[in-house]
């Protein structure tokens, strides 16, 4: 399969003019395909219904292209080279997070 394109979001369509029919459940069910959809993992056939999606829901389209930039960014940067306080620091600020809820 070759890469998608998502076209660039419509003039004047911001993200809270979401005006398509069904619009949470379409939204939904495109969320959960996300990472595939991305990943060039699906069949062709669900691959035209998200880009049919998204030429009708601007906030899908530009939550698509940033999540899209996103992953390109993270798969060209090397990962960073943490320290033992670091990672110890990281640790503990997820744990007391995690606790405080």
């Amino acid at each position: 399969m070759t890469k998608k394109k998502t076209s660039a979001p419509k003039k004047g369509a911001g993200p809270s003019s979401h005006s398509h029919a069904n619009d949470q459940g379409h939204c939904v069910n495109l969320l959960r395909q996300l990472s595939a959809y991305i990943d060039d993992e699906l069949p062709s056939d669900i691959c035209q219904e998200i880009r049919r999606h998204l030429g009708a829901c601007p906030n899908c389209e530009v939550f698509i292209a940033s999540l899209q930039q996103t992953v390109t960014l993270c798969r060209h940067r090397p990962a960073p080279q943490l320290t033992s306080d670091d990672r110890m620091n990281m640790r503990r600020a997820i744990l007391n997070e995690a606790n405080a809820r």
